[in-house]
C-alpha cells in the first residue's frame, strides 16, 4: 500500500509524527524500535485520564457512602429497574 490509498497526509511539516507505511504484519518483523515521542504524549494522557477517573471513584465513595462496586451496583439498579 502506499500513502495515497490510505490516505495520509502527504505534509512532513503539519506536526505529527506519522510512522512510515509498512505491508501488513511487517512491524511484527521489523527491528525498527517504537516512535518513542509520539507515545510519550498518548501515555501522559493516559495517565492523567486515569488520575481523574480514580479521583472520581474516590468522591463518589465520600458522597455515597459505597464502594466502587457498591456504586455501579445501586447504578445498574437504578438503570434497570
Amino acid at each position: 500500500m502506499d500513502r495515497d490509498t490510505l490516505n495520509v497526509s502527504k505534509r512532513e511539516d503539519d506536526g505529527f509524527a506519522y510512522e512510515p507505511v509498512e505491508r501488513f504484519g511487517a512491524s511484527m518483523t521489523s527491528p525498527r524500535p517504537w516512535n518513542t515521542q509520539a507515545l510519550a504524549g498518548v501515555e501522559r494522557l493516559n495517565g492523567r485520564v486515569a488520575m481523574l477517573g480514580f479521583m472520581a471513584a474516590l468522591a463518589g465513595e465520600v458522597l455515597t457512602g459505597k464502594g466502587m462496586v457498591g456504586q455501579l451496583g445501586a447504578l445498574l439498579q437504578w438503570y434497570l429497574g
